[in-house]
């Protein structure tokens, strides 16, 4: 990876309100998800159900906030290459467009992590003290579902960083982060196997919990479709970042 790419990657965010968007993002799934948390008519501290209520929001939550506003993080880092006719720029320079499309997935992949990560130990750190949940935390699932969510959220930046540098007009990308959300969000009522059809049917299969019957109980993990996505999605963004790298800009 071209270390000036990264920096200049990382200077234009300062002024791209890039972290914003990512507070926005933080903010919007933690309170959604403490909202599910404390509007469940069963909901007791001391219970260990009361942890699976808070993944139950989670599960919930991201797939609600994270589409759409990682359509906006990629196309805001992008759209800047298209206005400032910048893909030329960089190419006179030394930088390809395929190498200026992974330092983009790169940088702006560290902004999504801390922004996933971040709001997954922070719905923890809530539900411990605000919500004052007693019972013991299922670490291990917990941090299964958040891995799972991050790797959805990373295949999803770098197919909105293809779809921005490839359009110049992002009303069409951020169509498509609209229309990803409500796939995201419908997918959980549709059979497995069309969850598998799109990236962001995958939220449905990273969820963690869900009401059975009167009950919020832990659901398993889809480890091995997530797993599959992660290098499928990948392969398939080197690939495509490399017929940009023999293209003109």
């Amino acid at each position: 990876m071209n270390a000036r790419a990264m920096v200049n990657e990382f200077a234009k965010m300062r002024h791209l309100g890039v972290g914003l968007v990512a507070l926005v993002m933080v903010l919007a799934v933690l309170g959604l998800s403490l909202f599910t948390l404390i509007s469940s008519p069963s909901f007791d501290p001391d219970s260990e159900e009361a942890w699976n209520a808070l993944l139950a929001g989670m599960s919930l939550a991201i797939p609600m906030v994270s589409p759409l506003l990682i359509a906006v993080l990629a196309s805001r880092q992008t759209d800047i290459e298209h206005q400032g006719n910048g893909w030329l720029l960089q190419a006179a320079s030394g930088l390809t467009p395929g190498a200026v499309c992974r330092a983009k997935a790169v940088a702006l992949g560290v902004v999504v992590t801390v922004a996933t990560v971040g709001v997954s130990l922070l719905a923890l750190l809530v539900g411990r003290l605000l919500a004052g949940i007693t019972a013991p935390v299922p670490l291990g699932h917990w941090a299964g579902f958040t891995a799972c969510m991050l790797v959805v959220n990373l295949v999803l930046l770098a197919l909105h960083i293809l779809i921005s540098a490839k359009l110049e007009n992002q009303l069409v990308a951020l169509g498509i982060g609209v229309i990803g959300t409500l796939i995201a969000v419908f997918a959980k009522g549709l059979p497995e196997v069309f969850a598998h059809v799109t990236p962001w049917g995958y939220y449905s299969l990273a969820e963690a919990a869900d009401y059975a019957g009167d009950e919020i109980v832990a659901l398993p993990l889809s480890y091995p479709s997530i797993a599959a996505l992660a290098v499928i999605g990948a392969a398939l963004f080197l690939v495509i970042t490399a017929r940009f790298d023999r293209q003109e800009a």
